[in-house]
């Protein structure tokens, strides 16, 4: 029976499959196990954030496909995935998670095989990983394959390429309602409540990533911090905005200044940004590797006397994500080698932290590759922002 919550075609989801076993058996591996809950929900669509506790996911190159997984996440199972071998770790002192794994693998005759593991990723914990040693040693050889799904999901496809738009929309809206809200006297939480209304009020989901909004000192701070104050006159207040449509993320990055007095060094640093994104997005196509993004960026920043309070990377690929983090690698940092290609989307910030001064200016949109010009997904002002 088909789950209740599912956004892709059973065609869609078999294809995807395909792939990962054909690219299996190109590496002389017998079936992949895998943690990652981002892979586990582009290939079956499991929805779940049980993963922080325990799920697995065996897939064999013969066509086998089974969940491993808690009574807590059955519903969830039933609800969301399409695949329907679910095999169960009852939680309990002495229960062993590696045994429950070993018996799926063996069900699909991976003993004495190679079989794919993913070891970077949130879902494998480190004493998790050492009991599957201790579970596996001698009756499997495990091989690191933690990049082998993840690289096949960074070209996108029309119908994820369609939930990406919708969170882009979503984060208009919010960048809108952010924008509208900041002056001096409003309370963070205030404005912050206001964003997230919006988010659900668009059928969106909440960020993976806990999106960063601060002003005065705490502007410069590139991830959230807890403590809420109210904006000043003469302040800066940074947003780095995202939300998600079926966990499909988009985002944008902005500063806000308050008046009545703008600091000029806030309008060079905006304009150090602005040429920044030009020249980054100039080589938003294919063909183009993600090292020639940053170049790009570092070469515009250091051109206006920044390079001091430039970061050391300048955005990331966005697909579906879970927390702790909407990121996914590749990252856009110096010699990155991975080549751009038509599907892939990219969230490109232009970010600058002056600890010197204090003051911090940012600008950041996302685009998806085409085969010409990038086709925008989220954008922001790209004249100052003055309120009011």
């Amino acid at each position: 029976m088909a789950p209740i919550n599912q956004h892709f075609s059973d065609e869609e989801f078999r294809a995807r499959q395909d792939r990962v076993r054909k690219e299996l058996a190109e590496q002389g591996l017998d079936g992949l196990l895998l943690f990652t809950i981002e892979d586990m929900y582009w290939l079956t669509g499991l929805d779940t954030d049980g993963f922080c506790v325990f799920h697995a996911l065996v897939l064999g190159t013969g066509g086998g496909l089974t969940h491993v997984s808690r009574t807590a996440d059955l519903a969830n199972v039933r609800y969301s995935s399409i695949c329907e071998d679910v095999r169960v770790w009852v939680d309990g002192s002495g229960e062993s998670r590696a045994a429950a794994i070993r018996d799926t693998l063996a069900a699909h005759g991976m003993a004495g095989g190679r079989v794919g593991i993913q070891l970077d990723t949130m879902g494998l914990t480190p004493r998790l990983y050492e009991e599957l040693r201790a579970g596996l040693d001698g009756w499997c050889t495990l091989v690191d394959a933690s990049d082998l799904v993840r690289t096949l999901r960074l070209v996108k496809s029309p119908a994820e390429l369609d939930h990406i738009r919708r969170a882009g929309a979503i984060v208009g809206a919010c960048r809108d309602a952010a924008i509208a809200g900041t002056r001096p006297g409003a309370y963070e939480g205030d404005l912050m409540g206001r964003i997230w209304a919006t988010v659900f009020e668009l059928d969106g989901d909440p960020p993976a990533h806990r999106s960063p909004i601060g002003h005065g000192p705490s502007a410069l701070n590139t991830r959230y911090t807890t403590g809420r104050g109210t904006v000043g006159e003469n302040d800066q207040v940074t947003y780095e905005l995202g939300a998600g449509h079926r966990h499909y993320h988009a985002a944008d990055m902005f500063t806000v200044l308050t008046g009545p007095r703008v600091d000029p060094r806030h309008l060079r640093m905006h304009a150090a940004c602005h040429d920044a994104l030009h020249d980054v997005r100039a080589r938003l196509r294919p063909g183009h590797t993600v090292g020639e993004l940053y170049e790009a960026h570092r070469a515009a920043l250091a051109r206006h006397g920044y390079a001091h309070a430039a970061l050391a990377a300048c955005g990331y690929t966005m697909g579906a994500t879970w927390p702790p983090t909407w990121m996914e690698p590749p990252w856009i940092h110096a010699g990155n080698p991975v080549v751009l290609q038509p599907g892939m989307t990219f969230f490109t910030h232009m970010v600058l932290v002056d600890a010197g001064t204090g003051l911090t200016m940012s600008l950041g949109e996302q685009v998806i590759i085409t085969g010409g010009d990038p086709e925008p997904v989220t954008t922001v002002p790209h004249e100052p922002i003055i309120a009011g």
